[in-house]
């Protein structure tokens, strides 16, 4: 848990740059190489409002931000605010020994900790591919297979259907096929028209992040 400082100034040879990055002026980034610490080792990011992680060449860099000539954008506030909620979510992940011994067992050369794998899952949401609807045909029996992913772990998929007046006809959690790696949800109620009929799928991975897919008959 040490860090080395270097420090090192940086001139812009690009004027034009410079003028809309950093206003024409010289500044002063302090860089680190942070070893052995658990809670940034593979970590990239921003955190709060100064700090920059980096990985390059297996090492984790973090860099001081410089100083920009205007206010935050929304959009970059909410990617702030959200990096941050990560960084919490990577510590509780720390101190929950199941929870680190699961992302733990996803480590690979891109994130070579629990934590840098957590804060990532925590960024990316679940995604659902496909909602495959060859083997429905309102019938008992039938079958509605999804196709999801997220960077880590999908936790589950819901489905249900609302028919042609958006009343639910039906609904409850799909079964991970772990063959071809889908999701089939089995039709317990006959449907007695398909027309109009909407099935709506969600997919939620380990940090509680939801993502939503309508699919129309």
């Amino acid at each position: 848990m040490f860090m080395k400082i270097l420090k090192k100034s940086i001139t812009f040879q690009n004027m034009e740059d410079a003028r809309e990055k950093w206003a024409k002026r010289k500044i002063i980034i302090c860089l680190a190489i942070v070893e052995k610490n658990p809670f940034t080792e593979g970590l990239k990011g921003t955190i709060g409002d100064k700090m920059v992680f980096k990985q390059v060449q297996g090492r984790t860099i973090a860099t001081y931000k410089g100083v920009p000539t205007g206010e935050p954008t929304e959009k970059q506030l909410e990617q702030r605010g959200l990096f941050q909620e990560a960084t919490i979510y990577g510590k509780w992940v720390m101190s929950d020994p199941e929870a680190k011994a699961e992302y733990e067992a996803k480590k690979s050369d891109k994130y070579n900790s629990a934590y840098a794998i957590a804060v990532a899952d925590f960024l990316k949401a679940p995604e659902i591919e496909e909602i495959d609807l060859s083997a429905f045909h309102g019938h008992v029996g039938d079958v509605i297979k999804v196709k999801a992913k997220d960077d880590f772990k999908v936790m589950s998929v819901s489905v249900d259907l609302f028919d042609l007046n958006g009343a639910k006809a039906e609904g409850g959690m799909a079964v991970e096929d772990k063959k071809d790696l889908n999701w089939n949800y089995t039709l317990t109620t006959e449907i007695a028209s398909l027309t109009g009929t909407k099935i709506v799928v969600k997919a939620s991975d380990k940090p509680g992040h939801v993502t939503e897919k309508e699919q129309t008959v």
